[in-house]
């Protein structure tokens, strides 16, 4: 068999896998041959053997480039050699820093190394301390960790900043030549309290729409288009972030702040340019007629979630007395998202309720709780309203011919499609799933077992079912919201795609054509671009060239720094709820299961919305089976079967901060008393240098402790093997 290349993916056991560039199985890598490689190498892979798990292993054959990505962790000193252990656990090898490369950095710091020596067969890597991020308790440690960990761009060029600051604080005059002038019309904001930019602006009022009652409904677009020209240094940034990413309590913006808060937000009482979505719905909440132009507006009021759904709920309450006229525009708003709703249920889009949490800290980044993100009716209008424009948008593409990026999502791929029929037929649930499904069918499905007990289980293998959405000048439609054609054309000022995509618009309106630029090619692409490709091009697709070319990989591109900032910020979250049940270590939690593996289930606390790992060890004196159709682990002896959905008390046993993992233990009805009566156990600190050796009392403590651990595990499984004897006699 032949070389295959691809991208190196550590695993913190010290293996890892090269995750091949055509798509084809990944290839297992055994520890001795990661030894001279680390976590996102390029290289090449000759396949020697399958392994007993059926796997591709493979021999490196060469080592194509090494990773520019910089290494962060924690400066060490064993046995008087000074050492970095890297904090992402993939990188299986230490780092040796000799005394030159220590840069002023103190032991214990959280560093950023660059690497001057690779590893070898019988060698370390080595490196330098190029930047020092400070110790580890540091409000705000987490994120700067997770923005070098993932590659995420945060410092604007000089030459950006100079653009930005050469820029005008306010609309001039000459801004707003060949536009409509709507700073009469009452646009206002509606967004979240925390909210700083403020990307979009809406207005309804009733209109005669054919010869019935309908709406006239705005969706003003702040215009970066206008202030971010192509090729220019704001642009470059901009395109190499492609998204803003939003961690607790910061954000990193895709535009500098003078745009993203200031010139493109469009805050109360100021002009600021825009493009607009004119659209006629008629009572129906079908779309009758739309039109696009650039205009000027005038943001009448700044309104927050809350209190809009105050207003809407009592149009006589204080909140709707201290906004005046504006409570009939909030009113004809709320009638145009009752009609686009019932459209929305008749098309039979997909919808599944879900539960967003937040966490809420204290001005020095300590956890105080978690809480849900409640969605009331003002969530629903602005959401509905984005829709129809997005989809306006892309009809305005479709119908101009001219090449953009759509929000592609499609339907499952067969191998997923025919796991969920096996499930739902282990389920019990009747189902009419063709071999090329429709999203009404699955909301039939959803809606059906809605009162059934295990309504959550069945909803989530649903979604589990589908693919994600990515960027892709190829247009296949949407199959969660069921539209033929939809794209991104509302946020602007945080996401790239739909910036391309008002250039498009103006240039279609200016009778012209917009050529994108070829974008820049990432040399050494991450698994994450990998897996961007490798979805953008599940179907065939007619061969690109020229401007549709760099059309595609600027989707790839989009769609890759999606999944990247998505990756960042859930790694901060994780760690922020591992800081945060540190302090739980010993209580227990009623939960629900919300995953199921061989190894164990995973359970995410009613309480707290925190996920953690309850191993298969931990699940009592039984042999667990593993149903991969029925998502469940089903003891053989005492015949207990726990599946999604599933109601359990567990116990905080172990929180790991650098993996980012809880562990739980279950707790049996018999258990429970003694559990709640036994102190919580506070893990002892490791520490791996001079100076900071563990208390020897501690260290025999843990060691009496895994003694013990392992001698109930022995009598456990001694216990097992006696009754499979007996049952098998």
């Amino acid at each position: 068999m032949g070389e295959i290349e691809g991208v190196v993916q550590g695993h913190r056991d010290g293996h890892g896998f090269v995750l091949t560039d055509d798509g084809s199985p990944d290839v297992f890598l055994p520890p001795n041959e990661m030894r001279a490689v680390l976590h996102l190498d390029r290289v090449r892979v000759r396949i020697v053997r399958t392994d007993r798990r059926n796997r591709p292993e493979g021999r490196v054959t060469q080592i194509v480039s090494r990773s520019q990505v910089p290494i962060i962790g924690r400066l060490l000193n064993e046995s008087g050699v000074y050492l970095v252990a890297p904090e992402d656990k993939r990188y299986g090898q230490d780092v040796l820093i000799p005394a030159s490369g220590l840069a002023e950095a103190e032991l214990g710091q959280v560093v950023v190394v660059e690497l001057t020596e690779p590893p070898a067969l019988y060698g370390q890597p080595v490196g330098r301390i190029k930047e020092v991020l400070g110790d580890i308790d540091d409000p705000g440690m987490e994120i700067e960790i997770a923005v070098r960990k993932f590659g995420v761009p945060h410092v604007f060029s000089p030459e950006n900043l100079a653009q930005a600051e050469a820029l005008p604080d306010r609309v001039r005059p000459a801004d707003t030549k060949n536009r409509v002038d709507l700073c009469d019309v009452p646009l206002v904001t509606i967004d979240g309290e925390d909210a700083r930019d403020f990307d979009d602006a809406v207005y309804c009022e009733p209109a005669k729409v054919g010869r019935s009652q309908g709406w006239r409904l705005l969706v003003a677009i702040a215009d970066v288009s206008h202030y971010v020209l192509p090729g220019s240094a704001i642009d470059t940034d901009a395109y190499e972030r492609a998204t803003s990413v939003y961690f607790p309590r910061r954000v990193i913006p895709m535009l500098p702040e003078k745009l993203s808060n200031g010139l493109c937000s469009l805050n109360p009482e100021v002009k600021r340019l825009c493009v607009v979505c004119d659209m006629l719905i008629n009572a129906n909440g079908e779309l009758h007629a739309y039109q696009f132009y650039p205009a000027v507006m005038f943001s009448h009021a700044r309104f927050t979630y809350t209190e809009v759904a105050a207003i809407l709920k009592n149009t006589r309450g204080p909140e709707a007395q201290a906004r005046g006229d504006l409570v009939e525009h909030l009113q004809d708003l709320h009638d145009v998202y009752r009609a686009l709703l019932q459209a929305r249920q008749r098309r039979g889009a997909i919808d599944f309720e879900t539960t967003e949490t937040q966490i809420i800290s204290d001005d020095l980044g300590r956890v105080l709780r978690i809480e849900p993100r409640v969605r009331n009716d003002a969530h629903r209008l602005i959401e509905e309203a984005m829709l129809a424009a997005n989809v306006c948008t892309a009809d305005f593409l479709k119908r101009a011919k001219h090449p953009g990026l759509y929000r592609v999502h499609e339907g499952p791929t067969p191998e997923k499609l025919e796991a969920l029929r096996q499930y739902l037929k282990a389920a019990g649930v009747q189902h009419h799933l063709t071999d090329d499904p429709t999203p009404q069918q699955y909301e039939e499905i959803s809606t059906s077992t809605r009162e059934r007990p295990d309504a959550q289980q069945i909803q989530t293998m649903l979604l589990r079912s589908m693919q994600q959405a990515i960027y892709t000048p190829t247009n296949s439609g949407h199959f969660g919201l069921a539209y033929e054609a939809y794209t991104h054309f509302t946020s602007p000022i945080r996401r790239y795609p739909d910036l391309l995509v008002h250039r498009v618009i103006k240039a279609v309106l200016a009778g012209q054509r917009y050529e994108i630029a070829k974008p820049s090619v990432d040399p050494t692409p991450s698994p994450t671009t990998r897996r961007a490709k490798l979805a953008s091009v599940k179907k065939p697709a007619p061969k690109l060239k020229g401007n549709a070319l760099h059309w595609e990989a600027a989707g790839v591109h989009c769609s890759a720094n999606e999944r990247r900032a998505d990756e960042a910020s859930r790694d901060v979250q994780l760690w922020l709820k591992c800081k945060y049940m540190k302090e739980h270590l010993g209580e227990s939690f009623d939960g629900e299961v919300t995953a199921v593996t061989a190894f164990g289930l995973f359970v995410t606390l009613d309480a707290m919305y925190v996920e953690g790992l309850v191993h298969i060890s931990e699940l009592g004196g039984d042999y667990y089976r593993y149903d991969e159709v029925r998502q469940e682990l089903r003891g053989e002896r005492s015949g207990l079967r726990y599946g999604l959905g599933s109601q359990v008390h567990v116990q905080v046993g172990r929180v790991d901060l650098d993996a980012r993992r809880i562990d739980f233990r279950m707790v049996l009805p018999g258990d429970a008393a003694r559990l709640n009566e036994a102190p919580a156990r506070k893990p002892a600190k490791a520490h791996r240098g001079e100076g900071e050796r563990e208390d020897k009392s501690v260290r025999e403590g843990r060691n009496a402790s895994a003694k013990k651990g392992a001698q109930e595990a022995a009598a456990r499984r001694h216990s097992l093997k006696t009754a499979r004897k007996k049952s098998r006699r």
